[in-house]
């Protein structure tokens, strides 16, 4: 073999080394890239765009939201947000110029309840009205008032912050109805005493009608309030040395037990929601 070709060959081997010699160093560098990445932070399914839920509430389109959160309309939990994209989750409190919005459909669940159930929504508290109207809707709804575990009657569920307010503005509010029973006979002085309103403790306590129930003995009363619990009942009769056997409320505004047998419940039209609206 002349020397020439030698080299040649040798020149070949040179280059093939170089070559790879060449790719373990790229990988090197491209191994030590990859190190430096900083892996994406994983998604929460329950998050959601801002322009979006603003969307949803039927404020306004995505585009148009975008153009208000960057102007500074739109408050998270009490704090201007103008960063695009931003996301939010179902529990933060959203503002739009002031006003509270719900990216969810409003839902108005009208419920008979049954005794034995907690008026919450809090866990661990055993049955809870909760239970009764779980498979009604997909919306976060919540009970307006309350009813004692084991008081009966009717209770509405809403995520409408509209009619919420309405029940429990203090001069206006919406009156319930209810059907009181004693241990004993209502004296025509108590009864008069409580129509006419009285102190306890130095508060005025004062109701909406009371009347004995026609056809019932005088231990049987109906007796309407606009407070949103029924603790209102227990104070009056515990004050005068009643005890109550049975509370049930048998209206709310207008809306009544038809149609409701005990422990189920009804949609309210949408005929029903704007009559609400209007008291």
């Amino acid at each position: 073999m002349t020397r020439q070709q030698g080299n040649k060959g040798k020149g070949k081997r040179d280059g093939k080394q170089k070559s790879v010699g060449g790719k373990k160093s790229f990988s090197r560098q491209y191994s030590a890239t990859r190190k430096k990445t900083t892996p994406k932070k994983p998604s929460n399914p329950d998050e959601i765009r801002l322009n979006k839920y603003i969307a949803n509430s039927g404020m306004c389109s995505r585009r148009e939201a975008d153009e208000n959160i960057s102007i500074g309309l739109v408050t998270v939990n009490g704090k201007v947000v103008t960063e695009m994209g931003y996301k939010v989750k179902p529990t933060d409190e959203v503002r739009f110029d002031g006003r509270r919005i719900n990216p969810e459909p409003k839902a108005y669940v009208l419920l008979n309840k049954p005794k034995g159930f907690a008026t919450t929504t809090a866990e661990g508290k055993g049955r809870t009205v909760m239970d009764l109207v779980s498979n009604a809707t997909s919306a976060r709804i919540k009970p307006i008032g309350r009813l004692g575990r084991n008081s009966l009657g009717l209770l509405l569920f809403t995520n409408d912050d509209e009619v919420v307010q309405k029940f429990t503005n203090s001069k206006n509010g919406v009156a319930r109805l209810f059907q009181v029973e004693l241990d004993k006979n209502l004296k025509f002085e108590d009864f008069k005493k409580i129509k006419e309103g009285f102190k306890i403790k130095g508060k005025l306590i004062s109701v909406e009608e009371i009347s004995y129930i026609d056809g019932e003995s005088k231990n049987k009363i109906g007796i309407k309030i606009k407070n949103t619990g029924n603790t209102i009942l227990r104070a009056i009769f515990d004050e005068l040395k009643y005890d109550l056997v049975k509370i049930d409320c048998v209206s709310i505004g207008h809306l009544t037990k038809k149609d409701i047998p005990r422990g189920h419940w009804k949609h309210l039209t949408i005929q029903e929601v704007n009559t609400l609206k209007m008291l």
